[in-house]
């Protein structure tokens, strides 16, 4: 198999738009505030964070296909131009053909709900523009038209751990020669539905939206090099107390690490990690609950982590909607050290 490398990443979070707002909305450590979401028929709003406006207005708003696309399609594509960085250009001239991969849990729900809103009202007078934001692979075609990439193009739909599912996807499309680059992106967005949803699992969380985005190539970098050392296979327990045994399971795949290892978490305390002795980060305490945006966030801030020499090595660990866990591990190839799990 190829080695693979990261070569760049790319964020739309609550805590706003770029890489380096994300960085330093997780080294404050402070949960960002929380905004209130209506719900129709209910007097208290729902708690969410929102992503906010940027600062100043994308030129990629301006083509065609996007002055009406949905919020998720404007955080795929701000984060993979993020990701791909100058590679746009190479892209759109035929330069470098790009695999484009999006995963997410809910899609384009907002314009999904507006559109069985007005068929439940009066099927006759729906929207038909507004169909076609509603399927799945909307925001993965966008993007492949407004970087002119006519590529292997693919759309995930699961929990959280897809988007890491989705990166072992984009290392076999790389080793495989169907792409010479992929960038791989876990994006959602805001709705009354998602975040009444998500309370009916868990009261403590707080829905956000966003994306995430990692560009990938086998190609080593030739300066802050971050490769993508393994993913895990996923374990999905069929009974809830099974739940502890797969995240075991998904860790027992990974080396035993070092204390100067970080391990980005989607929860804080599980007991497959209780041997871990490096640093902990759990952005989801910090942005809020957005599925594979959420564990697309986990990637970019471990990648970054070793990009700013904040480790030498990072793990991420997902346990998702649907208990299915699975870790991925990125390491500094320049400092990479032997670290075998301990024999039973």
């Amino acid at each position: 198999m190829s080695r693979i490398f990261v070569h760049g990443q790319g964020a739309v979070s609550p805590a706003g738009w770029g890489v380096p707002a994300l960085r330093a909305s997780l080294e404050n450590e402070r949960p960002l505030p929380i905004q209130s979401l209506r719900r129709p028929g209910w007097v208290k709003p729902l708690p969410v964070r929102l992503v906010p406006p940027p600062p100043v207005r994308p030129a990629f708003l301006a083509h065609p296909r996007l002055r009406r696309a949905s919020p998720t399609t404007h955080y795929t594509v701000g984060a993979a131009l993020e990701a791909v960085g100058h590679d746009a250009d190479l892209i759109r001239s035929g330069g470098l053909r790009l695999g484009i991969l999006t995963c997410t849990m809910t899609g384009a729900i907002s314009y999904s709900r507006r559109f069985y809103e007005e068929v439940l009202q009066n099927p006759a007078t729906a929207s038909p523009m507004i169909f076609p934001e509603t399927v799945f692979n909307s925001a993965s075609s966008h993007l492949a038209s407004y970087l002119g990439s006519s590529a292997v193009n693919y759309a995930l739909v699961g929990d959280a751990a897809t988007f890491l599912q989705g990166l072992a996807v984009a290392a076999e499309w790389l080793d495989n020669g169907l792409a010479e680059a992929c960038v791989v992106i876990g994006a959602e967005e805001p709705d009354w539905t998602a975040a009444d949803a998500l309370r009916l699992f868990d009261r403590r969380a707080v829905h956000a939206s966003g994306a995430g985005a990692l560009y990938l190539k086998t190609l080593r970098p030739a300066a802050a090099p971050v490769e993508l050392a393994a993913v895990t296979d996923s374990f999905a327990p069929t009974r809830a107390p099974d739940r502890n045994e797969a995240a075991r399971k998904m860790r027992a795949q990974l080396p035993a690490g070092a204390p100067d290892d970080l391990l980005c978490a989607s929860e804080r305390r599980n007991p497959a990690w209780n041997d871990w002795t490096g640093k902990v980060l759990t952005p989801i305490e910090i942005l809020g609950e957005a599925f594979a945006a959420a564990a697309a966030w986990q990637c970019v801030a471990a990648c970054d982590a070793i990009q700013q020499s904040r480790c030498v090595a990072a793990n991420v660990s997902i346990t998702g909607q649907s208990w299915q866990a699975i870790a991925a591990r990125f390491v500094n190839p320049n400092y990479l050290k032997t670290q075998t799990r301990p024999q039973p």
